[in-house]
């Protein structure tokens, strides 16, 4: 029986590109010259944005969204964290990157497949959601359902057997 995954993942290295970019324009560009502002990368792989000002951080925000979005990451796998004070004067923001697809959001994703009247069966597995049908035309289907239903979560297609 046909049969594919659905996961919730970024492509890190897409993620890591984009990163080094933004790292890159924030050391050159002329309104962010001699302000302290700066994006690191954390023990867990989260975004962390330092700045001298609320401001600056929100700007540096903004950048790192640019130059993800130019490399297709799709910017619902972000979790920004509020603006918090830092040492020095200075500001810092996590921005989370998620993985995995939480449980509720695994129940949506198979009440969305039970419910389009179809053949298939979905479960849940750890962190995916096992798709399976009888003909692999309706999994196509249930890909374009499940993508068009605006879950708020990066959605992949993976381990598509026949």
């Amino acid at each position: 029986m046909p049969s594919f995954d659905i996961v919730s993942e970024l492509n890190m290295m897409e993620v890591e590109n984009a990163f080094n970019q933004a790292r890159k324009e924030l050391a050159q560009r002329f309104d962010f010259k001699g302000t302290s502002t700066d994006l690191e990368r954390d023990k867990d792989g989260n975004v962390v944005l330092k700045a001298n000002s609320e401001g600056r951080a929100e700007a540096a925000y903004g950048v790192l969204l640019e130059k993800l979005a130019k490399r297709t990451v799709p910017l619902e796998g972000l979790d920004p964290q509020p603006v918090q004070p830092a040492a020095g004067g200075h500001v810092r923001q996590l921005v989370k990157l998620k993985k995995g697809i939480k449980q509720e959001d695994a129940k949506k994703i198979v009440a969305l497949v039970k419910d389009s009247g179809l053949k298939v069966q979905a479960s849940i597995q750890g962190d995916a959601v096992r798709v399976t049908a009888k003909k692999r035309d309706d999994l196509q289907v249930i890909m374009q359902e499940v993508r068009g239903a605006g879950l708020g979560i990066p959605i992949l297609f993976q381990n598509f057997r026949d």
